[in-house]
């Protein structure tokens, strides 16, 4: 039995069958309310903390984001309404929070190197991911049509993630070439890839999955494929190291690899596509990190990450240094919003190193809540991939929440000195365009093929005289 009939069993077991539609849409409503009202509290919280008095934009705050995420409830209302009704609150609640987060960095003015005011930019990019959240709903009729477009979204993703290589690097980049910079305009192409990457490989898997779960030997309990059948894996393998050496960017080779192996796996069922991707990842990871030169610093401040308070003057970098001591000094209940010093992070403390902001502020107590509301969102999706009747819809639901899942591991696990720093955002709380409009984009995705899940079967149509 494939992983995929596996699914419609357990999803018919455990009472995935659709609910009904205005219970549902209720239920979001509330949860929205109350996704709101704690971005509210956080940014009353940060005025009074830093000026004694509630901050004078507070009203438009929150009048604004009410408006977005009003305009966002109404539109799944009208056109998905049997879709999960967890997503959207859960997406508005980062976003909101990020955007408080954000603004109290903002006003650490020139206690924060390189601070310049980024909210107001950011509400207007959290603006246009809700504007591309609502064309994904209204226009996407069936997430099925997306499959027709296998190999256009392999063509495109590729196009997307190469197209930064083309292009000249910025001092401020730090020798990473993943923005596209036009003017004072900049957009990251890799954070749309990954959605469009996870269309090919559903689309690609759904045709391929029988031809690759064919195993020639067995191995020590391990089902080694045909040697012709490493090819889209050796493929794979290739193009995330060709990336991370024209671009040294180490996120997206990570993430684009990754979500590869996961969809492979569950495609398959074979463990040894697991094994495989762990050596390929490793010989690859050892092997540029040997011998590319921005990838080596990032390894370098990984494996010492106070080498810059050590040796003063070596040039080496004391971000993650000085996102652990935020980390520590918050300890499990943080110092209070707008009450730390995370500013001394640097410039990337609302960016890469958002959570590390969080952290001091919020403590252990905050990020684990913060953890527990991405869990929810990769959880309602892989739910959403058990309820699908359709093998696409299940594959994409899958990568979709597998990339989420992906993405928040790398930046967690760079910010807290798990793994070497990839320079990649956190989903919906940190500062970035491109980042917050591709999320918005993802969470609407998994909100249609959840709709389409749960949305009762038509009747059968009885001949005439029956």
């Amino acid at each position: 039995m494939s992983s995929l009939q596996l699914g419609d069993r357990l999803g018919r077991s455990v009472g995935l069958g659709p609910a009904g539609a205005p219970g549902r849409r209720n239920t979001e409503l509330g949860l929205l309310a109350f996704a709101l009202l704690l971005p509210m509290l956080a940014y009353a919280n940060v005025g009074l903390a830093m000026d004694g008095r509630l901050p004078a934009g507070m009203l438009e705050y929150g009048l604004g984001l009410g408006a977005l995420a009003g305009a966002a409830h109404l539109a799944v209302r009208r056109f998905a309404p049997y879709a999960d009704p967890l997503l959207l609150p859960a997406a508005t609640l980062l976003n909101g929070l990020g955007l408080v987060m954000i603004w109290r960095l903002d006003k650490a003015g020139k206690q924060l190197r390189g601070n310049y005011p980024a909210a107001t930019n950011q509400l207007i990019w959290s603006a246009l991911g809700i504007a591309f959240f609502l064309a994904v709903i209204v226009l996407l009729r069936d997430h099925r049509v997306l499959q027709r477009f296998t190999y256009i979204s392999m063509v495109l993703a590729l196009a997307l993630l190469a197209a930064p290589a083309f292009f000249p690097a910025r001092a401020a980049d730090f020798g990473a070439k993943i923005w596209i910079h036009l003017g004072s305009f900049s957009i990251q192409p890799g954070e749309f890839a990954k959605i469009i990457l996870a269309v090919f490989f559903a689309g690609y898997l759904m045709v391929k999955r029988d031809a690759l779960a064919l195993a020639s030997h067995r191995v020590m309990g391990l089902y080694l494929p045909r040697g012709r059948d490493l090819g889209p894996i050796l493929v794979v393998w290739l193009l995330s190291i060709l990336i991370l050496v024209f671009e040294t960017d180490l996120g997206s080779s990570l993430l684009f690899f990754g979500l590869f192996v996961v969809m492979l796996y569950v495609a398959t069922e074979r463990t040894s596509w697991i094994v495989f991707g762990l050596l390929l990842s490793i010989g690859g990871a050892v092997l540029v990190g040997s011998t590319e030169a921005h990838v080596k610093v990032r390894i370098d401040a990984w494996l010492d990450p106070l080498a810059a308070f050590a040796h003063p003057g070596s040039g080496a970098s004391d971000q993650i240094g000085q996102s652990l001591f935020a980390l520590g000094s918050g300890g499990v209940t943080g110092s209070g919003l707008g009450q730390g010093r995370s500013w001394l992070i640097g410039f990337a403390a609302k960016s890469d190193f958002i959570l590390g902001s969080f952290g001091e502020e919020l403590g252990l107590t905050g990020l684990m809540a913060l953890f527990l509301i991405y869990g929810l969102i990769v959880q309602r999706g892989l739910r959403t991939a058990l309820a699908a009747r359709d093998p696409f819809g299940k594959l994409l639901a899958t990568g979709l929440s597998s990339a989420f899942a992906l993405q928040v591991f790398v930046v967690a696990g760079g910010v807290t000195g798990l793994i070497p720093l990839t320079g990649m955002t956190m989903p919906f709380l940190a500062q970035g365009g491109s980042s917050v409009i591709a999320n918005w984009s993802l969470v609407a995705l998994l909100l249609k093929i959840s709709d389409s899940a749960r949305r009762p079967a038509p009747e059968p149509t009885r001949a005439v005289g029956a």
